[in-house]
């Protein structure tokens, strides 16, 4: 018998001259792998003839250019509507995986680009790993972020390859490593150039190398007689995050961890309550929804835009630029104030040491980031992006003098955070091509951009917008050009309401801590100083249709106390945090008095078709404003 008459849809197989075996996985019918109830049958089905007919050595990778394994079918997994489905779903890949992790004849992964929940099992389950060294490499068990957890060996493979510190925060936050981490941290055997891959695979799965495990202090942490205090150390940190228990998979792999030897068949009670439960739905409606949202970035016109100019280096206008040179574009950057240029390159550089190594790469982003006091790259850009003080005539004026200057093809873009498009660019030639492309901030950690469109909007250059945003990954989401879009008018009457909440005497610290226990990652209170008191005052009066400001937002101006940026808000800020006094008691349902003036708006926006549809509204409130996921979101499904 031959491996070809085995007859498999999803895996090819080849012997080189040196008798290594390669298997490669390619799903057919999709542009990634999943491991699928029918891909992991029939790479069962490929071990029973390995069996049978031993290879010399087997290398396993990936016919894909996306990346080695995306990790589980999320279809299969949503279908898991009972104890005994979900218990065989768990069995299907630790099985499988376990016949692979016992073969006699050694066996490799050979990684590139993403390498996520099964299949980082799938690798963890060889005897050894090579990660090619490029940009996209990137493993990790990510299941927690969708309520579950790494059931086919993660939990038990993972911590005696780099320990169990750094595998307990890879499995409880979903959190990656990149290419040259993960050969650091034991989990790869090398790291290697992409054009040396395949060589190095074969050498390596025939050198007969001793397995790498934990070293120095990651080993002797990793000693059982210290897992008692690291699951201590790790439950505290988890009490910390979510002291209500909205997210229970982090503690079911700890629980499987440190008293199953990472077994979950062992634990049946689990595998049914974690997989059935309210927030693994909702994270899987969550995950879904940022799929879709990434779908809009990934048009044919992702790669048009490589050259961006930035006009306005303020903190939005600077950040802005910064990510973009970060993520491989040349940037140019305007202002009339070179001292402000200045201050934005400075906290480019900052960023660029924080994200990117070896610090040679980060060079060279700092290298794509050009100042350009006097607007030269306005004339070679794909895109311009205006990030002005938010004052219509000033902007209008602005698109005066750019305009003539663009070249054919080139998208006019605006960061305004309210303003109409429609008003904004009356007095252009051509309005058709300007969009909102509208960051938040710090746009280095806010996943979501909203692309403001209006009816007479060229449909080419709203792909064009979302293409760009996709290519800098972000998530874009499609909005129409109306005061506060979706985030900001939403955002603006729960902020309103929480300022009511302070003149009726409750503290900032009170509000702020009764809407963290909810699960919002940051409280309203404190959420105003950052954005800024000036800020709130206006967006407030334009979107919630109050003559007035709250009395307490009235003092802190009077007081030119304008929060994180004067050092003074509703709190006093020390190196960036916000300096608080203990939280008291918040009264019954403060949490619901406070959401439901942002639930009311987003029913609004959805309806006035500001979104195309609920679960773009949610989409757009979770990752534009750290809306609790384990909610799945303020419109419930059976309101779609």
């Amino acid at each position: 018998m031959s491996f070809e008459s085995l007859d498999l849809r999803h895996f090819r197989c080849e012997i080189d001259p040196q008798g290594i075996t390669w298997l490669t996985i390619d799903c057919a019918g999709s542009s990634v792998n999943r491991l699928s109830g029918e891909v992991l049958t029939e790479l069962g089905r490929a071990l029973d003839y390995f069996q049978s007919a031993p290879p010399a050595a087997l290398v396993i990778r990936s016919g894909k250019a996306a990346g080695f394994i995306a990790g589980a079918d999320i279809d299969e997994f949503s279908q898991l509507n009972d104890a005994a489905t979900a218990r065989a779903f768990v069995e299907r890949g630790w099985t499988v995986f376990n016949r692979l992790a016992a073969v006699s004849w050694p066996t490799l992964a050979l990684v590139q680009g993403h390498c996520m929940g099964g299949g980082l099992e799938l690798a963890l389950a060889c005897r050894y790993r090579i990660v090619v060294d490029q940009p996209d490499t990137r493993l990790s068990l990510p299941e927690v972020m969708l309520g579950i957890f790494p059931g086919w060996g993660g939990m038990l493979r993972l911590p005696r390859r780099v320990g169990a510190p750094l595998a307990l925060d890879m499995m409880l936050t979903g959190r990656a490593l990149s290419a040259r981490r993960a050969a650091a941290s034991g989990l790869a055997d090398l790291c290697v150039p992409p054009r040396l891959a395949a060589q190095s695979a074969a050498r390596h799965v025939r050198s007969n190398q001793p397995v790498r495990g934990p070293r120095g202090k990651d080993a002797w942490l990793s000693h059982p007689i210290l897992r008692p205090l690291l699951l201590r150390q790790a439950r505290k940190t988890l009490e910390k995050r979510d002291p209500q228990g909205h997210y229970p998979a982090p503690r079911a792999i700890l629980d499987i961890w440190a008293h199953h030897g990472g077994n979950a068949l062992a634990a049946p009670a689990l595998i049914e309550g974690i997989v059935q439960s309210d927030t693994a739905r909702n994270l899987l409606r969550v995950f879904r929804m940022q799929e879709r949202l990434k779908a809009f970035g990934k048009g044919s016109d992702q790669a048009a835009v490589q050259h961006v100019h930035v006009v306005g280096a303020g903190v939005m206008g600077g950040d802005i630029a910064a990510w973009c040179a970060l993520k491989g574009l040349t940037v140019t950057l305007q202002d009339m104030d070179r001292a402000r240029i200045a201050q934005a390159i400075g906290r480019a550089r900052a960023l660029y040491t924080r994200k990117i190594q070896p610090a040679r790469e980060a060079m060279l982003a700092a290298d794509r980031l050009i100042p350009d006091p006097d607007g030269q790259g306005v004339a070679r850009a794909d895109l311009v992006i205006e990030a002005i003080s938010e004052n219509p005539d000033a902007k209008r004026g602005l698109y005066a003098a750019l305009e003539p200057r663009l070249k054919d093809g080139a998208l006019l873009a605006t960061n305004t955070s309210s303003l109409s498009l429609q008003d904004l660019g009356r007095d252009l030639a051509r309005p058709e091509r300007l969009v909102g492309i509208h960051f938040f901030n710090p746009v280095a950690k806010m996943p979501l951009v909203e692309v403001v469109t209006t009816g007479h909007t060229d449909p080419h250059a709203q792909a064009a917008a979302c293409a760009f945003v996709g290519r800098i990954g972000k998530l874009p989401l499609p909005v129409q050009s109306v005061p506060g879009f979706l985030v900001n008018a939403v955002l603006a009457p729960y902020m309103l309401e929480a300022m009511r909440c302070v003149d009726e005497g409750l503290s900032p610290e009170t509000i702020d801590a009764a809407m963290k226990a909810y699960g919002m990652p940051m409280g309203p209170i404190e959420l105003i100083d950052t954005v800024g008191l000036d800020i709130a005052r206006d967006a407030g009066a334009q979107l919630t249709g109050q003559a007035q400001p709250p009395a307490c937002l009235a003092r802190h101006l009077d007081r030119n106390e304008l929060g994180r940026k004067s050092g003074q808000g509703f709190y006093r800020w020390r190196e960036g945090k916000p300096v608080r006094t203990e939280a008291g008691a918040a009264p019954a349902g403060l949490a619901r008095r406070l959401l439901q003036p942002l639930i009311d708006a987003t029913r609004r926006q959805q309806a006035a078709g500001v979104v195309a549809d609920a679960e773009l509204a949610n989409a757009g409130v979770i990752f534009g404003t750290g809306y609790a996921p384990y909610t799945g979101g303020p419109i419930p499904r059976e309101a779609d």
